[in-house]
């Protein structure tokens, strides 16, 4: 299994920090950025296509609480089941940069801030 380490590469579009995550560990997902099979995924899309770090460097939406794919249902559920708050994620990256937010959840061995 892998070790958790701090890798700014690491960070999903959605604030997510797959440097900690259990299938990313056990060597069963790439991670976000390089996970080709995440087609699906609108807010991965986007991200790609306005050449966007993460969500947190969105110039389209003023506030990240209007952006319709980042708050969907799936969004929803997702913050539900796993009580993460990728907002929470997102925002702190926004105000204290990449380095400092995988350091952080790095440190914690989280991927994401829990609501």
């Amino acid at each position: 299994m892998k070790e958790i380490v701090a890798d700014t590469s690491l960070i999903a579009y959605c604030g997510l920090y797959c440097g900690a995550c259990k299938k990313y560990l056990k060597e069963k997902c790439p991670g976000c950025p390089k996970n080709e099979k995440a087609s699906w995924c609108k807010i991965r899309q986007c991200c790609m296509e306005h050449s966007y770090k993460s969500c947190a460097d969105c110039q389209i939406v003023s506030t990240l609480n209007e952006c319709k794919k980042l708050n969907n249902m799936i969004s929803k559920f997702f913050e539900i089941f796993f009580h993460s708050d990728r907002l929470a994620c997102l925002i702190s990256i926004k105000n204290n940069g990449y380095e400092t937010f995988a350091h952080d959840m790095s440190k914690k061995q989280i991927m994401t801030i829990r609501k």
